[in-house]
Order: structure tokens, then C-alpha cells, then sequence
């Protein structure tokens, strides 16, 4: 029988691999057939999800988002050992709960750099003819419902990912010419270390909010990793332009991450 998300043959760079919804992905693509180029800051936790993919030609290439000058030749030299990479998923973010009187401009701007600009100039690095694979290839956004859902507490990161879906569709145009699809999926509140750092500065009358908001039921980074690896395969192949949402209907409710 033909698996329509077989992706043997593949090449997937897979940024914020070193957890939470960047690993679980890392993990679902290579079990699908994909290789592997898991990103991100720390060597010892990229190590640790490499040792639980599935077997193949997998990449450790440890890297600070924030060298946005230095993002374009550095994919570049990555694509030099690993070959044309056919898909890049963005999952590396940060979060702050903190009321905008007390948010100080630099933690305004590090949110911004990591959630949105690293986005743009990944975009940027991927869309060169000696990186990505040729003739299609696919760029996936991790956004989250906060951009279209408000909280208090939450204003640089909402920002910041409503700024994604916006690019997403803009980059969808842009680079449709050249064969690149461009989507994003748009996670409620699920269980990862970063949420898990959120959670401890909230209430348990807000954290039960947040769970009563679900239709179904708090979600986990394996169904998140499930909607990126549809827009990665051939599955998603005449998708482009479009944020997934994978929030348990939370936000028709009006609540969630």
C-alpha cells in the first residue's frame, strides 16, 4: 500500500529540535523516512533527540537563531553537507507573560527576534537555489492561537506570532513562483517545557480556564508533529497560504495558548 506521507528521500531541517513540539516533530518525520537536520542552541538536548529517531542520515548542526547576519551563509555551508533540503520547519520560540507596563523594550525585542525575525531570515536562507531541493519544497511556521486569540500578559508574543501568519501568506505569493509552498499550523495550549514555564506563573483558576476551553482535549506535541508532517508530504502538496489550526476547537471557544 502507498503511504501518501512517505517522505524516504527526504531532507527536513527542523529548527528548536532540542524540545517540546521542535522534537516530537524531529521524531514523527524520521519515522516517516525523512532525514534529519535537527537545530538549536544546545548540543547535549539536539544529542538526545538524535539518539531517538528513527534510524537514518541524520544532522546535529547546534545554532543561534538570533545570528541573523550570519543565518544565510550558515545554511548555506549546512546544505553543503547534507544535500538540498526539501522541507524547513520553524518550531524554535520563546514565550513571557509579563504586563506591557512592566515589559522592558529588550525583552520586547529578544521575543520578536527569535519568533519573527529568525523567520524571515530563515525564509530567506531557504529560498536559495543551492539550499532547498528542486523542483518543490515546503516551509512550515509553528505559530499558536494567541495570535488570533488575546491575553493579558501575552501582547509581545501574540505580536510576534500574528506577525508569522502574516508572513506566511505573504511569502506564500512570493515564493509560489519558485515552487515553494509555505504554510503554518497554529497550536493551542500543549504540554511542552515552555508552556510548562508559562504555567507556573499562572493561577489554578486560570489553568483550569485553559483546560475547560477545549472541545475535545488538551492536545500534546505528537498532534501538532501530525499537522506539520501533512504540510511537509505530498499529502499538503496543493496547500500553501493557509495557518492550520490544531487546537481541539479551543479557539472557536475563544481560549487556549
Amino acid at each position: 500500500m502507498i503511504n501518501p506521507m512517505d517522505l524516504t528521500g527526504s531532507t527536513v531541517l527542523v529548527t528548536g529540535a532540542s524540545s517540546g513540539i521542535g522534537r516530537e516533530t524531529a521524531i514523527f518525520l524520521s519515522s516517516l523516512g525523512a532525514s534529519l537536520i535537527l537545530v538549536a542552541r544546545d548540543q547535549a538536548r539536539l544529542d538526545a533527540t538524535h539518539a531517538a529517531l528513527a534510524p537514518g542520515r541524520h544532522f546535529v548542526f547546534p545554532f543561534d537563531l538570533e545570528q541573523h547576519e550570519q543565518t544565510v551563509g550558515w545554511m548555506a555551508s549546512v546544505a553543503e553537507t547534507t544535500g538540498p533540503i526539501r522541507s524547513l520547519v520553524h518550531c524554535a520560540g520563546i514565550a513571557m507573560t509579563k504586563a506591557i507596563r512592566f515589559m522592558e523594550v529588550e525583552e520586547m525585542q529578544k521575543i520578536l527576534s527569535v519568533n519573527l525575525l529568525s523567520a524571515l531570515v530563515l525564509a530567506k536562507a531557504f529560498r536559495s537555489r543551492q539550499v532547498r531541493a528542486q523542483p518543490s519544497a515546503s516551509l512550515v511556521f509553528v505559530s499558536s492561537t494567541a495570535a488570533s486569540v488575546g491575553y493579558p500578559g501575552w501582547a509581545a508574543y501574540s505580536a510576534s506570532k500574528a506577525g508569522l501568519e502574516g508572513l506566511t501568506r505573504s511569502l506564500a505569493h512570493e515564493l509560489s513562483r519558485e515552487k515553494i509552498r509555505v504554510n503554518a499550523v497554529c497550536p493551542g495550549w500543549v504540554s511542552t517545557q515552555m508552556t510548562d514555564g508559562v504555567s507556573s506563573v499562572l493561577s489554578e483558576e486560570q489553568l483550569a480556564a485553559i483546560r475547560n476551553s477545549y472541545m475535545l482535549w488538551p492536545g500534546t506535541p505528537l498532534d501538532v508533529a501530525c499537522a506539520i508532517a501533512y504540510l511537509v508530504a505530498e499529502t499538503g502538496r496543493w496547500v500553501t497560504g493557509t495557518t492550520m489550526m490544531v487546537d481541539g476547537g479551543s479557539s472557536v471557544r475563544g481560549g487556549s495558548q
